[in-house]
């Protein structure tokens, strides 16, 4: 019996190491504009190597557009509902209390778990989770703090009646990476992988890695900036309200209007907007240049044949779509978001692979789970995507479920379908955009005889689907 338990230990330590690390990337309002997802506009060189090496989801889809309640369903793995997940402040313990998060599970099961940045929304969520304390910079991204404080000052002097103002939506400074919160998180990493390199560890790790950036103010270093000629940078297409959009599905940009220089109400004006993607730009090139120097510091370290990589984008972001700015809507543009997996070997796995089924972020968790080959818990609600990552053209899932507070929305492989309710779940407003000609969801034609039969399975299937 004593050389049976022996030989027991032994294949528990061996499995141990045979599990590959992971690198767990999140990065707070980006939005899937880049090389890698067939545009032009910003440069990520980085991401978009990443992408090359391996396989990127083109349509994945977060569960809730706002960062507290996208990041706590991915995290449990379980859908939102009507109370569950709902704002930027959603805890994951307290809307899902005795669920358990993915860092606790991947702890349970011998890893180490560490926290770096914003993962969850509230640093101590799911606290028991890490196997350290969570890590997050005590740094200010503004640099220019008098020029801030002179513009917030005539701010308020030109709107007497706002009683709470933030400095400047934007801010170029020339100033180190490593003076921003984003570039103290690249170093914070790297020392934690470093740490993990020279011991002899008999777990492998979890590191959760949280950028801040793009999300608003857009501040980053002058050569980030310097990266863009504003004269090239064009508003959206489709910069008004769709025809025919609900008033529900519509808002007012409430989150940009905080800043000082925005106004409290009416449109934001061209050179301001142009401003703002400029400085988004920027932000997103100075993300890629810190996620550049970590996964670096992998192949330096020797550690990126052993380590797994995930990157995703908390939800997606309006830079002036519909007339609208920030996430918080059941458009493509704030449900729509990046991911990109990198295995440690390509055991069946072809890098550059693309996959173009509809990922639903409530899949992430079962599918580490299985890249990890460590088994699932019985309470998530997505579906393991691995089988993808090997056969792109795999059986799969026919829609993409999400919300955001009385809007519920479906993604189909042709349509996007949402639909509004009030009291007593009375639906007060629906929208359809058939994506096959009208990608930028210009036109309602949730009343057109012609889609009344494909509205009616979409709506079947929400209704069936969604959280409760």
């Amino acid at each position: 019996m004593k050389g049976v338990f022996f030989l027991l230990f032994i294949f528990s330590v061996l499995s141990a190491f045979a599990r590959p690390n992971v690198l767990f990337i999140a990065v707070d309002d980006l939005r899937p504009q880049l090389n890698c997802y067939g545009k032009s506009r910003m440069q990520t060189p980085h991401l978009d190597r990443l992408a090359e090496r391996g396989v990127l989801f083109e349509r994945a889809y977060c569960m809730v557009p706002t960062c507290g309640a996208s990041r706590a369903s991915l995290m449990t793995g379980i859908r939102p509902a009507e109370h569950r997940f709902v704002n930027y402040l959603a805890w994951a313990e307290k809307d899902a209390p005795g669920v358990t998060t993915l860092n606790t599970h991947f702890k349970n099961h011998g890893y180490t778990t560490v926290s770096i940045g914003k993962v969850f929304h509230h640093r101590n969520d799911s606290l028991n989770g890490w196997s350290e304390k969570p890590w997050r910079s005590s740094l200010n991204d503004y640099q220019l703090r008098e020029f801030q404080q002179r513009q917030v000052k005539r701010h308020r002097e030109k709107y007497p009646q706002r009683k709470k103002v933030r400095g400047m939506p934007y801010e170029s400074a020339d100033a180190s990476d490593d003076n921003y919160r984003d570039g103290a998180n690249a170093l914070k990493a790297i020392e934690t992988l470093e740490r993990f390199s020279q011991n002899n560890r008999e777990e492998p790790f979890f590191m959760a890695l949280g950028f801040h950036k793009p999300h608003l103010p857009f501040t980053a270093p002058k050569k980030y900036w310097d990266l863009y000629d504003v004269a090239e940078i064009e508003l959206p297409n489709n910069y008004f309200p769709p025809e025919g959009a609900p008033p529900e599905a519509l808002h007012s940009s409430g989150e940009l209007r905080a800043y000082s220089t925005i106004p409290p109400t009416g449109p934001v004006d061209r050179k301001t907007a142009l401003n703002l993607i400029h400085g988004y730009y920027a932000c997103v090139s100075f993300v890629d240049a810190q996620i550049g120097k970590v996964l670096d510091s992998l192949r330096r370290l020797g550690l990126a044949d052993e380590t797994l990589v995930i990157l995703w984008g908390d939800h997606g972001w309006q830079l002036g779509e519909h007339g609208m700015w920030n996430k918080h809507s059941c458009f493509e543009t704030s449900m729509h978001a990046p991911l990109m997996v990198l295995p440690p070997k390509a055991d069946g796995v072809l890098p550059g692979s693309r996959v173009s089924a509809l990922i639903e972020f409530i899949d992430i968790y079962p599918s580490l789970c299985d890249l990890a080959g460590i088994p699932k818990p019985d309470h998530l609600e997505g579906r393991s995507f691995l089988s993808l990552m090997k056969n792109p053209d795999a059986p799969w899932k026919s829609f993409a479920i999400g919300r955001y507070k009385k809007g519920d929305t479906i993604r189909s492989n042709h349509f996007r379908f949402s639909e509004y309710t009030g009291p007593g779940q009375a639906i007060t407003g629906s929208m359809l955009y058939d994506h096959r000609s009208d990608s930028a969801e210009i036109k309602n034609v949730v009343g057109k005889l012609n889609y009344a039969r494909d509205v009616e399975m979409l709506k079947s299937n929400l209704h069936s689907h969604k959280g409760r």
